[in-house]
């Protein structure tokens, strides 16, 4: 894959990532549910990553520290899953 491809892609994978997210912060405003929030975040990290990704033009994200940026994101939604899970179970 030519890098020009390659970045275009990653360019239309992080638009997609920030649109996810904005969809999830707009569920927040209705609700104020800590979940929609979280995931709200954790696209937002990921559309930041793919952003670096592309920027960067580093090919193999896994072998570099954008990753982290990635795992965070998905520690995030662990978080509120496990947050939503246990603030079901006090009611």
């Amino acid at each position: 894959m030519s890098p020009t491809t390659h970045s275009f892609i990653t360019g239309v994978i992080a638009a997609l990532y920030g649109v996810a997210g904005l969809f999830f912060l707009s569920f927040w405003r209705r609700t104020r549910d800590g979940l929609f929030v979280a995931f709200a975040l954790a696209f937002g990290l990921l559309a930041l990553s793919q952003t670096l990704l592309a920027l960067a033009g580093l090919e193999r994200e896994e072998q570099s520290w954008v990753y982290l940026i990635r795992l965070l994101a998905f520690l995030l939604i662990i978080a509120g899953i496990v947050r939503k899970n246990l603030e079901g179970r006090r009611r």
